[in-house]
């Protein structure tokens, strides 16, 4: 039976069509290259990243995993802090489909909800990328990151208490797949996970996926053009780890409470909505968004669309209500958990 794509909301149609003709081909391996360079011109040639004084910033080499690089940290804190504050941290990770990206790509986001939230600590990690560094390279570079982040919280005015997990895209799957290494390895607690539809299953075979294979921003052939990067020729086998694609863990049990949107009109809507129903399905809390009309990272190609607002709003009043309540709601489960 043939599906056909869910329409565009049509304020985020109109910031599309410009593109269409870019992004409706799809990222092969044979333009990763290119697609790296103009990604790095439009972040760095753009943006004040310290949101027009708001924040200090700084860049900070960290140890990485063992027998690896430094990992490269982008901490940005604000600058009224008062005194001996211990504020909110928000641990982000950049998107890109894991082969693109730096720890500038979309750190405007998290800074933006930082101020609105009265002030947080931003701490923005850099990781290998795929192909050159397949999994599990990217992932744990996060998760040194995010052990260093925990570990020296205190000292960049922030609460080891309470730091939440924060990433778009590849940087949602990364980040929902640190939480899974932070269960199993018993690592600091994190306060919640927040993922911006984020890129869970390598498999590539939901009816979203098929639905939007030759439409949107990161169609059918893009998102098999990172999953391969990332595990060769184990993409969409048997033996994948959920560490590198969360969506294969069979335990969703004992992860800190996620937050998870996605558009209805994109590639992972099918996966994102699975994921959270396993997470109910285990005893976990999580609160999903579909947003009508949304195609993948919506809000940062037209972010003053209604949709845009209203999701970016939910956004926020979930961090607020996370930090305000400051309970870890993370419910334990007994025992060793398994791989996959």
């Amino acid at each position: 039976m043939t599906m056909d794509p869910p329409p565009f909301d049509p304020e985020l149609a109109a910031a599309l069509e410009p593109l269409k003709d870019v992004l409706e081909p799809g990222l092969t391996p044979d333009g990763i290259e290119a697609a790296r360079e103009e990604a790095a011109m439009e972040v760095f040639g753009s943006l004040d990243l310290t949101m027009d004084g708001a924040f200090e910033v700084e860049d900070r080499e960290v140890p990485g995993p063992p027998d690896a690089p430094d990992v490269s940290l982008y901490l940005c804190r604000p600058v009224d802090a008062p005194p001996g504050a211990r504020l909110p941290v928000l641990y982000y990770v950049h998107g890109g489909g894991m082969i693109l990206g730096t720890n500038r790509a979309g750190v405007d986001a998290a800074l933006s909800l930082a101020l609105d939230l009265g002030g947080a600590v931003v701490v923005s990690v850099e990781y290998r990328l795929a192909p050159e560094h397949p999994h599990p390279a990217p992932v744990e570079d996060v998760y040194a990151g995010l052990l260093w982040t925990a570990e020296h919280a205190e000292e960049l005015g922030g609460d080891p208490r309470r730091i939440v997990l924060a990433g778009a895209s590849a940087g949602g799957g990364l980040a929902a797949a640190v939480a899974l290494l932070l269960r199993d390895r018993q690592g600091p607690p994190v306060l919640g996970q927040l993922l911006r539809y984020p890129m869970l299953d390598d498999r590539n075979d939901t009816p979203s996926g098929h639905q939007m294979a030759a439409t949107g921003v990161w169609n059918r052939t893009a998102n098999e053009t990172g999953w391969n990067a990332l595990l060769g020729k184990d993409a969409g086998g048997p033996d994948v780890s959920p560490y590198a694609a969360p969506a294969r863990a069979t335990d969703l049990s004992g992860l800190p409470p996620a937050f998870l949107d996605v558009g209805s009109a994109e590639t992972f809507r099918d996966e994102v909505v699975a994921y959270a129903s396993r997470i109910w399905r285990c005893g976990g809390v999580a609160e999903l968004h579909v947003w009508p009309g949304g195609f993948h990272g919506f809000d940062a190609f037209a972010p003053r669309a209604a949709v845009s607002r209203a999701a970016r709003a939910a956004q926020l009043d979930w961090l607020r209500r996370l930090l305000t309540d400051g309970t870890d709601q993370t419910p334990r489960s007994e025992g060793p958990l398994t791989d996959h």
